[in-house]
């Protein structure tokens, strides 16, 4: 068993164009963290957390965060913190499969 665990939990994403999947990689009490992976124009919808923060590590490819009315194409590696309440999603405008993590710290009860 490796330390590791995000090599093995993503190589499963295989999205199609226009499609999301994700998988859980680390689940606690207080803390979630997915990795989600965009197939090319593929978009997860803005939502917020009202009692979360919410952290994005862009790790494979370009993705454009979307957090209230502003856009902006991070590249990887990259990092963009979402406050608490503040609505935020992301957007594969790419050829390519991107790839990112979310962290959700604390959970919502």
């Amino acid at each position: 068993m490796t330390l590791d665990s995000y090599t093995d939990a993503v190589a499963d994403l295989e999205p199609a164009d226009g499609e999301v999947e994700s998988t859980e990689l680390v689940v606690e009490d207080d803390v979630l963290v997915k990795a989600f992976a965009l197939g090319p124009g593929a978009t997860l919808e803005p939502h917020e957390h009202g009692d979360s923060t919410n952290v994005f590590h862009v790790l494979e490819g370009t993705v454009t965060v979307l957090r209230d009315d502003e856009r902006e194409e991070i590249e990887a590696p990259g990092v963009v913190l979402n406050e608490r309440g503040v609505e935020h999603g992301a957007e594969n405008e790419t050829g390519e499969t991107v790839i990112f993590t979310a962290s959700l710290c604390p959970l919502p009860s």
